[in-house]
């Protein structure tokens, strides 16, 4: 999915992350941050991977990506590009120690399911935190209960389609209402605010947590919640409607 936020992407490719940052270091343009980070993200997550390949555990390796995006964040902000010195060397030594320093916080049995855990706790937290106080217990279950559902759809549904990102095909155990609903959301997505779908697209696609998104968006952990929240049920109403026409 390809979304214009933010600046436009005109010219070459060097001359792009030029401008970008000399928006955000001169000018002081956060909103220049994330497609920096967009930009390098396939490059931290290249050095998580390599990082950790003598394990095969997928779990491990996902929190190696999240440790690496990070060091990725950490470097951003504190990079001077009139040093003259190329931003990768200077994100690597940043990426690689915050691999490291999270390995380091994280015995091997802790880490295996915790970046998956982590992040289906924030969902169900905040669907939790902004269900409607008005309506009944059971209303409010179901309202939580369908909120998961919708995320369950996210995470697995191919919002963004890198050119090094192979496309897994459907699964045995799909249905093709399950497909079909997947193909409505990733479509809805586009038309969320565009913050709601900068929550969206960072958390389900990119797998960052609501601490992360609020970094990368200069906005509090709350808000982002609350973005998440809003965006779910835009995406519920979105599909409702289509499966009744």
């Amino acid at each position: 999915m390809e979304r214009s936020r933010g600046l436009r992407i005109i010219t070459r490719p060097e001359r792009v992350e030029a401008l970008l940052w000399a928006t955000l270091r001169f000018d002081n343009r956060q909103e220049a941050r994330e497609p920096l980070f967009h930009l390098y993200r396939p490059y931290a997550r290249s050095i998580a991977t390599r990082h950790w390949r003598p394990t095969t555990d997928c779990s491990l390796t996902s929190d190696a990506e999240q440790w690496a995006y990070e060091g990725l964040l950490q470097a951003i902000d504190s990079f001077d590009p009139l040093r003259g010195a190329p931003f990768r060397g200077f994100a690597r030594r940043r990426i690689l120690g915050s691999i490291r320093d999270g390995f380091s916080r994280n015995s091997e049995l802790d880490a295996q399911h915790s970046t998956r855990r982590r992040l289906e706790r924030e969902r169900l937290q905040s669907l939790k935190e902004q269900a409607e106080d008005g309506k009944d217990a059971i209303e409010r279950i179901a309202e939580i209960a369908v909120g998961l559902a919708v995320g369950l759809m996210l995470s697995e549904t191919r919002l963004i389609a890198g050119d090094d990102d192979p496309d897994p095909g459907a699964s045995a155990y799909d249905t093709l209402v399950w497909r079909q609903t997947q193909q409505l959301l990733a479509r809805a997505v586009e038309f969320l605010p565009e913050r709601e779908a900068m929550v969206i697209v960072n958390h389900y696609e990119h797998g960052l947590s609501f601490t992360q998104i609020a970094d990368l968006i200069g906005v509090s952990r709350g808000r982002v919640s609350q973005l998440h929240h809003s965006a779910l049920g835009k995406l519920r109403k979105k599909i409702s409607k289509e499966n009744l026409t």
